[in-house]
Protein backbone atom coordinates (compact mmCIF):
# COMPACT_ATOMS: atom_id res chain seq x y z
CA UNK A 1 0.00 0.00 0.00
CA UNK A 2 0.81 3.45 -0.11
CA UNK A 3 0.04 6.66 1.55
CA UNK A 4 -1.63 8.90 -0.35
CA UNK A 5 0.05 12.09 1.47
CA UNK A 6 3.40 11.35 1.67
CA UNK A 7 3.41 8.47 -0.65
CA UNK A 8 5.17 6.28 1.82
CA UNK A 9 5.71 2.91 0.23
CA UNK A 10 6.95 -0.63 1.55
CA UNK A 11 10.99 -0.56 1.34
CA UNK A 12 12.93 -3.60 0.45
CA UNK A 13 16.07 -4.95 1.80
CA UNK A 14 17.55 -8.44 3.50
CA UNK A 15 17.96 -9.88 7.12
CA UNK A 16 21.25 -10.49 7.74
CA UNK A 17 21.28 -13.36 10.00
CA UNK A 18 24.66 -13.65 12.78
CA UNK A 19 26.36 -16.21 10.41
CA UNK A 20 26.00 -12.71 7.65
CA UNK A 21 23.72 -14.82 5.38
CA UNK A 22 21.29 -12.35 3.64
CA UNK A 23 17.48 -13.60 3.05
CA UNK A 24 15.13 -10.80 1.56
CA UNK A 25 12.52 -9.16 3.13
CA UNK A 26 10.22 -6.09 3.17
CA UNK A 27 9.33 -3.02 5.60
CA UNK A 28 5.59 -1.93 5.18
CA UNK A 29 4.57 1.46 6.60
CA UNK A 30 1.49 1.42 8.69
CA UNK A 31 -1.44 2.57 6.74
CA UNK A 32 -4.61 2.92 7.66
CA UNK A 33 -7.60 4.19 6.18
CA UNK A 34 -9.04 7.45 7.56
CA UNK A 35 -12.08 9.56 6.38
CA UNK A 36 -10.65 13.28 6.95
CA UNK A 37 -12.72 16.02 5.78
CA UNK A 38 -11.32 18.30 3.13
CA UNK A 39 -12.82 21.38 1.53
CA UNK A 40 -16.19 20.49 3.85
CA UNK A 41 -16.66 17.52 1.90
CA UNK A 42 -15.47 13.56 3.36
CA UNK A 43 -12.86 11.86 1.61
CA UNK A 44 -11.45 8.85 2.32
CA UNK A 45 -7.74 8.63 2.45
CA UNK A 46 -4.98 5.87 3.01
CA UNK A 47 -2.66 7.00 5.37
CA UNK A 48 0.48 6.47 7.12
CA UNK A 49 0.47 6.50 11.34
CA UNK A 50 3.36 9.65 11.00
CA UNK A 51 0.63 11.78 8.63
CA UNK A 52 -2.23 10.45 10.87
CA UNK A 53 -0.38 11.99 14.19
CA UNK A 54 1.03 14.97 12.23
CA UNK A 55 -3.01 15.95 11.03
CA UNK A 56 -4.41 15.21 14.75
CA UNK A 57 -1.65 17.25 15.98
CA UNK A 58 -2.14 20.36 13.25
CA UNK A 59 -6.35 20.22 14.07
CA UNK A 60 -5.36 20.31 17.85
CA UNK A 61 -3.15 23.38 17.67
CA UNK A 62 -4.95 25.48 14.62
Amino acid sequence: MKCDLCGKTPQFGHNISHSKRHTKRSWVPNIHPVTLVIDGKPKRLNLCTRCLRSQHKLAKTG
